[in-house]
């Protein structure tokens, strides 16, 4: 719409716009004279109150109606639908161990919930230091596979491995620095499931890297699926098997990189949680 059209708008349709003619003296009994013009501003008042009053009891009537709606007005009561990541209510951890959680329930949601706080405490920052991961092992292995499991991350853990990451042979980051081995567990699912048995596939993102000025091996982020098979035994989900394979993985989006020593503070200053369904 052009400005002149806009004007012409206005003034044809506005009240200010209009132009009155007044006629010759005995003509305007032709077209009711002065008296004519007097009905239309009573009619034009008259609609002007009406409409107010109308706009008025349209006003309550809406209000009234949007504080009465209810599941006894409907007849129905709405409910969240349900998807394969909607809680339960339930309460899914009764104690925790060591900072892991534990006591699942013995059903396909606590099977889910061991899963990803099983891979939150095995891929953390804790696990360079063997004291603290033979803890961790102890607390998630079945007892058949205590051994196996812990030889097998006391590998992954090596010496050389913590020398080729900066870290010392007991773990500890050089002075200054900050060592950071997080994971964020996005999602998971089951993909069998029994009573006694249950594989369960956690989708994560992980943090990990040595946060420093000097560091040659800086903090990046990248995802990857840990699969578990757990075993039922004494009262809770305990692992039987792990391993774990690259992705699905997003395309990285445009945040700034943050220097060092920002990373290093957040992880410090920012804990965990117990992720639970």
């Amino acid at each position: 719409m052009s400005p002149g059209d806009e004007h012409q708008t206005t003034g044809g349709y506005g009240g200010t716009g209009q132009t009155r003619t007044r006629l010759p003296e005995g003509g305007g009994e032709m077209y009711g004279g002065t008296r004519r013009g007097g009905r239309t501003s009573s009619s034009r008042s008259l609609v002007t109150v009406v409409g107010v009053v109308v706009l008025l009891i349209a006003a309550i009537a809406f209000a009234n109606r949007g504080g009465d709606v209810s599941p006894t007005a409907t007849g129905t009561t709405d409910k969240p639908e349900t998807s394969a990541t909607a809680p339960t209510g339930k309460r899914p951890v009764k104690a925790a161990m060591g900072g892991i959680a534990t006591g699942f329930a013995r059903d396909e949601q606590g099977a889910q919930s061991a899963g990803a706080n099983y891979a939150v405490a095995l891929w953390s920052d804790r696990m360079v230091n063997a004291t603290e991961r033979h803890d961790i092992i102890q607390t998630v292995a079945a007892p058949e596979a205590l051994t196996r499991l812990q030889a097998d991350f006391d590998a992954n853990y090596s010496a050389g491995f913590l020398k080729n990451i900066g870290l010392a042979e007991d773990g500890s980051a050089p002075r200054g620095s900050t060592f950071v081995n997080r994971t964020l567990p996005v999602g998971t699912k089951v993909t069998s499931f029994s009573t006694d048995a249950a594989t369960v596939e956690v989708w994560c993102n992980n943090l990990f890297g040595l946060a420093g000025e000097s560091s040659t091996t800086p903090v990046t982020s990248g995802w990857f699926t840990a699969t578990f098979k757990l075993g039922w035994a004494a009262g809770d989900w305990k692992v039987l098997e792990t391993s774990q394979r690259t992705g699905p993985t997003p395309i990285s989006g445009d945040n700034p990189v943050s220097k060092a020593d920002e990373i290093g503070k957040a992880v410090e200053e920012f804990g965990g949680f117990t992720y639970a369904r």
